[in-house]
Formats: structure tokens, C-alpha cells, sequence
């Protein structure tokens, strides 16, 4: 599975290549700092081209939103100088998102381990650098389910990353790594504590972009 895109991506039942464009996703890629550039990669790849979000205005229009990896501090204080808090907090209650690393933790509700600007959004506790500084970085097998029936391995880069201390009754735990918390679903958002447009799995993304489409739908 992993490196297959989805149908809904590509066109629906052999579409006109002419209808492709109105056809695809309208996503966006939080671009403040961090690893953006990899995300829109790996959406282009998925045939889901997506657009830098770096002002209010950039959100007008999109049917999802990535929030990448970064330094959460300071990702937190680019949005709140930026005016951008509060629209992407509105806008992500109501559309598909996919967090990972930084954005997991400027999805949470709380951190345990200092204060800085965040989304609020999601009913968990986030420890940030949980797993140690730059120098301890590390990749290790993540136990994935997207599904309620299926559980399978996914490759995780891990980079000065969080975890998951609580994790609220309406959230869904979709990855673990040994006994620890590293991805979660609450309604239409979706957070991850490692970095999976680093690598060459694209089932998460692929996930994003269906959950996308199923809400068009």
C-alpha cells in the first residue's frame, strides 16, 4: 500500500483529464518554518498539488489543511503575530487536518512542559521533545491502525519529537510506539509525533486526502 495513491486523487471512474483539476483536493500547507516543502512533495506525488498557507487569506477556498513539523514556539508565535491563530482555529474545526510533530502539538489543548500559542483544538496533553533533543533523534516501527480492524507497521521518523501524555474519551489513539501515544483522531483532525513526508510511505497522506474527499462527498 504504501507509495499507492488513492482513486479519489487521481479522478473518479476514468474522468476526462479536463475535469481532473476541478476534481482534485484543495489543500494547504501551513508554510510558516518547518518541513512544508516535503508535505507538498509527497501531496504532488499523490496528484493532490497544495497551496502555502502563510496569511488569513490564503485559507479561503481549501477543503483540508497540513500542519507540519517545525519548532512549535515558535510556529505558535508566527500564527499569533501573523492574525492567523484565530482563522486557523476556525478553520480547522470544520475541515480535515492532518498534524504532524510541531502540529500535533499546536493541535492539542495543553502541553505539560512550559506555555506558548497553540490551536486548542483537540482534546489531548502534549509532552513537547518527549523523546529527547535534536541529537537523540531516531526512526522506529510504528504500530499504524487507520482502520478499527487492521493494525500495521509504519516507519516513523522521529525528530525532537512529542508524545501523547491524555488523550480525552472522544479521541481515538492510531499509533503507538511501544507503550507510548504518537497519533490520534478526533473528529476530522489527525495528529502524528514523527514526520512521515520525510520518508516514502505515503499512507498517511493518502488517509488525509480520502478523509478530504469523504467530507466532499
Amino acid at each position: 500500500m504504501a507509495g499507492s495513491a488513492l482513486p479519489v486523487v487521481a479522478g473518479v471512474g476514468g474522468s476526462k483529464p479536463e475535469r481532473l483539476a476541478e476534481e482534485r483536493p484543495r489543500i494547504g500547507v501551513l508554510a510558516l518554518q518547518g518541513a512544508f516543502r516535503e508535505h507538498l512533495r509527497m501531496l504532488a506525488e499523490l496528484g493532490a498539488p497544495a497551496r502555502e498557507v502563510r496569511v488569513p487569506g490564503d485559507l479561503e477556498g481549501l477543503e483540508g489543511l497540513v500542519i507540519p513539523g517545525g519548532e512549535s514556539t515558535t510556529m505558535g508565535l508566527l500564527m499569533e503575530t501573523g492574525g492567523l491563530l484565530a482563522p486557523l482555529r476556525e478553520f480547522v474545526v470544520k475541515h480535515p487536518v492532518l498534524g504532524t510533530c510541531a502540529g500535533l502539538i499546536m493541535l492539542a489543548r495543553e502541553t505539560v512542559d512550559g506555555e506558548q500559542p497553540l490551536l486548542g483544538v483537540m482534546d489531548v496533553t502534549v509532552r513537547r521533545n518527549a523523546f529527547g533533543r535534536q541529537n537523540r533523534s531516531f526512526e522506529g516501527s510504528v504500530e499504524l491502525s487507520l482502520n478499527p480492524d487492521s493494525c500495521e507497521g509504519f516507519h516513523g521518523i522521529f525528530i525532537r519529537a512529542p508524545w501523547v501524555e491524555r488523550a480525552g474519551p472522544d479521541v481515538e489513539v492510531i499509533a503507538r510506539l511501544d507503550d507510548r501515544i504518537v497519533g490520534v483522531r478526533q473528529d476530522r483532525m489527525i495528529g502524528v509525533a514523527f514526520h512521515p513526508e520525510l520518508g516514502h510511505d505515503t499512507r498517511l497522506h493518502a488517509y488525509f486526502l480520502e478523509s478530504v474527499a469523504a467530507v466532499r462527498r
